[in-house]
Parts: structure tokens; sequence; C-alpha cells
């Protein structure tokens, strides 16, 4: 050790000299190191680079990460995050303080809850829980919105202070659960099964504010995702800050980035609809003030003078029409008797010439034994039958030879 210590009458060092054997042996020493801590006094600068604090229960350490590697970044990083940094111990020396230099980051102990997220994801979208056919419109103006939050949290807040703004006139029932811990799924699907059970309201936000990856994990449990999507009053899913997201987001019929943004997309804007209403009024009264204005023209021309002549007129169409259309009738009975008759004559000509009488008439003549059955051929006769002959009149009785 003495040999870094450069030879001095006094033996001292200078506050330079000092920084700088402090700077090269931290350096030297700590140049990849994996550490795991939570994000604390977060500032982001303009120009892209990241400075906070990694801490954990007992000591803290400086960082930043600058712009190059925070652009790799795959998530949002903010004050409470757990995450995983890999980088190298760096000394500045005019103020004397190290810092962690970042090379890359994650976030700590999230891996196997995404995986278990995305396994459950991709099953309950199997089972069609997350289907856009389901998904419902929101009510324009609902009378009642019911609100499953933690009552003291600040989504609540956030909610009932936008509800005020924008319109008073909406009934807020707030059903209380906890939002973070094991036993917070039951009480958000025990409150969501009790607003529909009794109709409390006609719309339903639920959701929380923002938290780490662990806190938002109730709102992603299979027992709250099929809650929502069993519910009979359309839900809107607000869980953390817009970079966060649960399951419920893909159930419900509609997703709100934040709890705030969800109270703006429920509660229409009184002063809107009263202005929407004015204008209706107007765009009523211009109407039917014009329509008033044409009928009093319209009935203007209606005159004693002239009623009798339009009248004549009228009626002396409706009588050309009467007429053609019986001449057109007449004419068609007419054809279409001459076609039946027609038809008739050819009929009865037809059964004349199949009638025998007719043959008989033309010369010829029938041929039968005794027993009256008729002789066709010839040589089915023998000499001494006896045969009768039937010419037009009369019977005439032989013997064949």
């Amino acid at each position: 050790m003495e040999a870094m210590f450069p030879e001095r009458k006094d033996n001292s060092l200078t506050v330079t000299q000092l920084t700088n054997l402090i700077k090269n042996m931290l350096e030297n020493s700590f140049q990849n190191i994996l550490l795991k801590g939570e994000i604390s006094n977060f500032k982001p600068s303009s120009a892209g680079h990241l400075y906070f604090s990694l801490k954990d229960a007992d000591a803290q350490i400086s960082a930043v990460m600058f712009r190059g590697s925070a652009s790799n970044l795959t998530f949002q990083p903010k004050d409470g995050t757990m995450v995983q940094a890999r980088g190298k111990i760096s000394v500045y020396a005019p103020r004397g303080n190290y810092q962690l230099i970042i090379i890359s980051m994650e976030k700590a102990g999230t891996g196997n809850i995404m995986e278990m997220i995305e396994q459950r994801k991709r099953k309950l979208a199997a089972e069609g829980l997350f289907d856009s056919a389901r998904k419902r419109t929101l009510p324009y103006f609902p009378k009642t919105v019911g609100i499953v939050t933690s009552p003291g949290g600040a989504a609540l807040r956030d909610i009932l202070n936008i509800r005020k703004r924008r319109n008073d006139k909406v009934e807020i029932i707030v059903l209380p659960s906890l939002v973070q811990g094991d036993t917070a799924a039951p009480t958000i699907v025990n409150m969501i099964q009790i607003a529909n059970r009794h109709k409390l309201c006609d719309v339903l936000i639920v959701g929380r504010g923002g938290g780490s990856l662990e806190d938002l994990l109730p709102f992603s449990e299979e027992s709250v995702v099929r809650a929502i999507a069993a519910s009979e009053i359309p839900v809107v899913s607000a869980v953390g800050h817009e970079i966060d997201w649960a399951l419920s987001d893909f159930a419900a019929d509609c997703r709100a980035p934040t709890p705030s943004a969800a109270a703006e997309i429920v509660i229409p804007e009184k002063t809107a609809i009263l202005n929407e209403i004015d204008a209706c009024k107007t765009n009523l009264y211009g109407e039917i003030t014009e329509r008033t204005r044409s009928l009093r023209l319209l009935l203007k021309s209606f005159d004693p003078e002239n009623m009798h002549t339009r009248l004549l007129n009228i009626e002396q169409r409706l009588s050309e029409r009467f007429d053609r259309a019986f001449d057109s009738l007449k004419s068609s009975m007419e054809e279409l008797i001459k076609d039946r008759r027609r038809t008739i004559e050819h009929s009865r000509e037809i059964l004349e010439n199949c009638n025998p009488q007719s043959i008989f008439e033309r010369g010829y003549s029938m041929v039968t034994d005794r027993d009256g059955n008729i002789i066709r051929d010839a040589h089915k006769l023998n000499s001494g039958d006896q045969i009768k002959i039937r010419p037009a009149k009369g019977e005439i009785e032989a013997t064949v030879n």
C-alpha cells in the first residue's frame, strides 16, 4: 500500500492525489457490477439521460443511465420500481462523489410474474373472454357510476374531483375493496358481484392508482377477469398509469389509461350536454319557423277564385286515368274471350275427329266375332267363322269363306 503513495517529506497527500487513488481503486475494481435495488429520486433530463438512486432498506447509491443505454429500456422507470442493473462504478473527482453508471437495466423479480400473466392471458383469450364482440357500448349519460377501488386511495379522490368538475348530477357509489395483496382479488370480485346482484349502477369503474407489477397483480387474477367478463353492468378497467396494464383491461368493455381518464370517459360533461341541447333547440325552432313559412306561402295560393279550377284539373286527370284504365281492361277482356273461344273450337274439332262414328261416315267399318271381339288380323279367322260387320249405318252378319 505504501508504494501507491508518493514520497513526501511530511508523508501527506493532496486532496487530488487521494481522490485519484480512490478513483483508480474503485473504477478498476468494480467494472462489471450486477446490482439489485429500488429506484428513488428519479429525474430524467431533457437530453434523455436518467438520474436516480438505487436503494435498499439500509443504504443507497447514486446512479446515471445515459441516453444511449436508456433508449434500450423495455419499461418506463419510476420511483418505487425494483430493478436489476448492470454497470460500473465511476468517481467524479471535482466533487468527490461516486456513482453507478448503468449500461443495462430490467425490472427485478418480474420475470416469473410476467410469464405467469402471459400464460393466463393466453388461456383466457382462448376461452373468448377478450373477444371484441363481447364488449358493450358504455351508456351515454349514466345516472349512477359504481367505483370498485380502495376508499382511501388517490384514484377515488381523482374520480370524485373530476365528477365534481364535469357533472355533479351523476351519482357515485363507492364499492370499497382492497387493491393490493393476496386478499385483494376476492374483495374485488365480491364488489363486482354485489353491484350486479342489486343493480346498483349503470356502469362500473374497476381499478386503482399506479404501482409495481406486484401491486397491480390482483387485477390480473383469473377470478377478477372472469367476474368482469360475466358482469351485466358495463365495466371500465382503470389500473395504474398509462404504461401499466393488467388482464382486467382485456376483459373489460373499455380500458382507461388511468382512473382519472376513466372518469373522463364515463361521466359526460354537463356544460357540453347543455350546449348541445341549446343547439338542438335552436335548430328545431329554425326548422319549425321555416316549415311554417313555407306552409303559409302554400296556403296563399289556394284562394277561392282558383280552387274550383284546381279541383277540375285534378278531376280531369283522374277521369282520364280512369278512362284509360277502363279501355285497357275492356280490350284485355275481349282479347281473353277470343282466345278462350279459339281454344274451345279447336278442342271441339279434336273431339269430333276422335269420334268413331265420324270414321264410319268416311266409309270405314268395324269387324267383330260372335262374342263382339274386334278382329284386327284376318289370319286369326278360320273358314266358316261367323262375323259381324258394322258400317256407318246398320249391321251385316257374314260367314268367312
